[in-house]
């Protein structure tokens, strides 16, 4: 089962793990994939899989007209990630006070010294730290002096579109259940 933080503070024989960071709302085909390339990972180098969620999205935090339309519930996502062989969830709350963390010390006292991540897998657009100041590229430029190795996966595209969180909620918004369910592979369903 799915192991549940709810800040960095994490256990010692989780330190030193793979490291996935986003939202995974929906945990939909292209998220599937990014999660077997990280089994790979986890076989190969006999490591842990962890991910870092933020709860509310910081897009939601800082545009407070988006409406909350969530694809899964948290429960929802953890049963999802479980499925996919994730060890542990830390499901950071995301302040005003966490907003304001600089990049660089996300770097190295987030994902150096608290979590001691070996490989952080980010899509290419990840931005991060205060005013979204940090980016892909000074994570790689970061990964010698602080011992990790980030992993870029490319996105997945069916039908020349990129399966994304938001690719699927509006396919819900529209009433394409169908189509919704076939890139989440499974019946999209709301508990309560």
């Amino acid at each position: 089962m799915v192991k549940l933080y709810q800040n960095f503070d994490i256990r010692k024989n989780d330190k030193g793990s793979i490291i996935l960071i986003g939202n995974f709302d929906g945990v939909h085909l292209g998220h599937q994939k990014l999660f077997k390339q990280a089994q790979f990972y986890k076989k190969k180098y006999n490591l842990k899989i962890g991910v870092v969620n933020f709860n509310p999205m910081p897009k939601m935090f800082f545009n407070n007209r988006l409406e909350n339309f969530r694809i899964s519930s948290l429960e929802q996502k953890i049963d999802q990630l479980n499925n996919l062989q994730v060890d542990f969830v830390i499901n950071k709350k995301f302040n005003k006070k966490f907003s304001k963390t600089k990049s660089i010390n996300f770097i190295k006292n987030i994902l150096s010294q608290k979590l001691d991540s070996r490989f952080i897998f980010v899509s290419n657009n990840f931005r991060f730290g205060n005013k979204r100041e940090g980016d892909v590229n000074q994570l790689v430029k970061n990964e010698n002096i602080y011992n990790y190795k980030i992993v870029k996966p490319r996105p997945l595209i069916i039908e020349k579109k990129i399966i994304s969180s938001t690719y699927v909620r509006s396919l819900l918004e529209k009433g394409k259940l169908k189509k919704a369910n076939k890139l989440l592979s499974r019946n999209w369903a709301i508990d309560g």
